[in-house]
């Protein structure tokens, strides 16, 4: 008799490596710390982990007429963090950016924005606002 959570072809899924339990772990205590360090300073979270096939948002917000997609990078130093967001990366978040506005028409908005919070262990985020600029 097959497990409830064994795939349906009958394969067995390998146990993740402790590692990357323990970055998956890290990356959604940032996530966690980034979200309430927005919401201390006035912003309002839409969505957390937004997935489409197209890429993956983190974080969309808003604060008054803006709507802000969010990019969270939590290394062991500030620095390594603000590195992290490569120029693809940063076309996959836009592309992500496109799909939930095409889902959300709903959303009133005057202006779109593209921040990060960086968070390294032992500090407070960091929030860069505008960190990059969508081609197109």
């Amino acid at each position: 008799m097959k497990h409830p959570a064994e795939p349906p072809d009958g394969r067995r899924l390998a146990a993740p490596r402790p590692e990357r339990q323990a970055a998956f772990r890290f990356g959604l205590s940032a996530e966690s710390r980034a979200a309430a360090y927005l919401i201390g300073k006035g912003f309002r979270i839409l969505a957390r982990r937004w997935k489409s096939p197209v890429g993956e948002i983190d974080i969309v917000a808003r604060r008054r007429s803006t709507l802000i997609f969010v990019e969270v990078k939590a290394r062991e130093r500030f620095d390594d963090a603000a590195w992290s967001v490569t120029p693809r990366q940063q076309q996959r978040i836009a592309a992500a950016a496109e799909a939930w506005l095409a889902g959300h028409p709903d959303v009133a908005f005057q202006d779109i924005r593209f921040d990060a919070v960086l968070v390294a262990p032992g500090h407070l985020p960091r929030h860069i606002t505008a960190a990059f600029m969508a081609e197109g």
